[in-house]
């Protein structure tokens, strides 16, 4: 029992710190995971409405100082392509290029995709 004594406070107080320093996030999600879900139920939420959603998520994170999460570009750029707004959704690709340079191989299969016939 003397030896729980001398170990319990020292835990605690470990145990305390840690719960203190939770990590700060690295992304802004917002409402991009509940917008991805959507996309899969588009008799909920409508192309038009996931876009706004998603320029929500972009002009909240540029408003916090943080970055969008992976995918969020590449996802509104498909949004804009299926609402038939291709100079977005390339702009988009390329913005998901740039935020995420291993993305560059799929982006640029899609912007040749985008350019030649559409998603």
């Amino acid at each position: 029992m003397a030896g729980f004594l001398k170990i319990g406070p020292v835990a605690a107080v470990l145990l305390l710190g840690a719960c203190s320093s939770a990590p700060p996030q690295l992304y802004c999600w917002d409402q991009y995971e509940k917008t991805l879900y959507q996309y899969y139920q588009p008799e909920k939420s409508s192309f038009a409405e996931q876009v706004s959603n998603l320029e929500k998520v972009v002009a909240q994170a540029a408003a916090k100082g943080k970055k969008v999460p992976p995918g969020l570009h590449a996802h509104l750029g498909l949004l804009y392509s299926k609402l038939g707004q291709t100079g977005k959704a390339l702009q988009q690709f390329e913005a998901e290029k740039q935020s995420f340079p291993e993305a560059t191989a799929f982006m640029d299969f899609l912007l040749k995709k985008q350019s030649r016939s559409g998603l």
